[in-house]
């Protein structure tokens, strides 16, 4: 799959993610259940991939078109 976005659209996911990125570390932080906290790592760690590729990825400015 291909996404292309604006660089305003790139920095606000970004943002978004490493918003959520913190939110779910002190959530890890706080789970007690081995499984939940399990689950929730696996998706710090999915996290952490999008991030790292949105931070390498060149953006495309898309020019008057619709996403």
């Amino acid at each position: 799959m291909e996404l292309m976005l604006t660089s305003d659209e790139r920095e606000l996911l970004l943002e978004v993610l490493e918003e959520h990125h913190r939110q779910l570390i002190r959530e890890i932080a706080r789970a007690r259940h081995h499984e939940f906290k399990s689950a929730l790592k696996s998706k710090e760690r999915m996290i952490e991939s999008v991030v790292n590729k949105l931070k390498g990825a060149h953006p495309v400015e898309l020019s008057g078109r619709a996403a």
